[in-house]
């Protein structure tokens, strides 16, 4: 991790804020999902890709908090282009009702980056019955990137232009169960810990990025999946804890905290230097290095396969 300022290989540092890492990129005739949009770092990251003229899709849970971003946002930027959907990622039908309409609605899609989700509240179960962190956090994600990658696909080989997956991780993937992912006990209430639950979540998504890189890799498709570490942010993640008091809610500060916050996803959803990277792990805007759990390739294949057995996914 690049720390207090100093520049990586990409230019860029921890200091870096979104707008900064996309100055100067067109994206115009992109079209991307950007799942948690409604707040935090999805909100930067969606004004961010629309001011390089990207044609964002807001997928929320909260419709009408999704439309007064929507309405903020254009009324900073009249040429943003922005929809609002409704998309809820602690429910699998929720999920195949937002690909249906989306992928019924003949729109392309160049861009997914998913980047909603929980961070240790107590333990909570989800609709289907699993336990909310990892069910939201990456079995949401996975089911709504393989309902979607057909569309990927379709739009890279009409576009002729490289199809982007991100998935929004963090350093608290270090941070896990000793096993990495308790596939057996991933409903085990009794030695449940909300820091190591949501550790596991986030080792997931890495893991989920890397393997879908392997297989993207061998079909030939011209789409990339990669990960991240967003920076340690006060965002609603932290709904569930009372430490973050005080400066932290100063206004200026806060938007700063975000602009820097959404760098890295900006960086890698949009950035010239990332073209035909895959399988990587991001953190400041430069390639870095995570866990080895996170680069453990049979664990990431059995992932695979737990995820499709408990997403019903073919």
């Amino acid at each position: 991790m690049w720390i207090f300022g100093r520049k990586g290989e990409s230019g860029f540092s921890a200091c870096s804020t979104a707008e900064e890492v996309a100055r100067g990129i067109d994206a115009s005739g992109l079209t991307a999902i950007v799942t948690g949009a409604s707040s935090g770092i999805g909100t930067e990251a969606t004004r961010v890709l629309a001011m390089c003229g990207v044609h964002v899709i807001m997928a929320v849970r909260n419709v009408d908090s999704g439309r007064k971003v929507k309405e903020t946002i254009v009324k900073e930027n009249p040429d943003a282009k922005i929809d609002v959907m409704e998309l809820d990622l602690g429910s699998f039908a929720s999920i195949r009702k937002f690909a249906s309409e989306y992928n019924s609605a003949g729109l392309p899609l160049s861009i997914l980056i998913n980047n909603a989700g929980v961070m240790a509240p107590p333990f909570m179960l989800s609709q289907e019955n699993i336990e909310l962190q990892f069910s939201t956090n990456h079995l949401g994600h996975f089911l709504l990137t393989n309902l979607l990658l057909d569309n990927m696909k379709k739009t890279a080989r009409e576009s002729q232009k490289e199809g982007r997956i991100v998935n929004v991780s963090s350093e608290g993937h270090r941070y896990v169960y000793r096993e990495g992912i308790r596939f057996d006990k991933i409903n085990d209430s009794s030695s449940y810990y909300n820091i190591l639950a949501y550790g596991q979540s986030k080792l997931a998504n890495i893991l989920h990025a890397n393997e879908l890189a392997r297989r993207l890799k061998e079909e030939g498709v011209a789409i990339t999946a990669n990960s991240l570490h967003p920076g340690a942010i006060a965002t609603n993640l932290l709904r569930h804890h009372g430490f973050i008091e005080g400066e932290v809610y100063n206004l200026k500060m806060l938007i700063r905290i975000l602009k820097i916050g959404a760098a890295t996803t900006c960086y890698v959803a949009l950035h010239p230097q990332v073209k035909g990277v895959s399988g990587e792990y991001f953190a400041d805007s430069n390639i870095s290095k995570p866990s080895a759990l996170a680069k453990d390739a049979e664990l990431a294949r059995k992932l695979w396969d737990f995820s499709l057995k408990l997403t019903g996914s073919k």
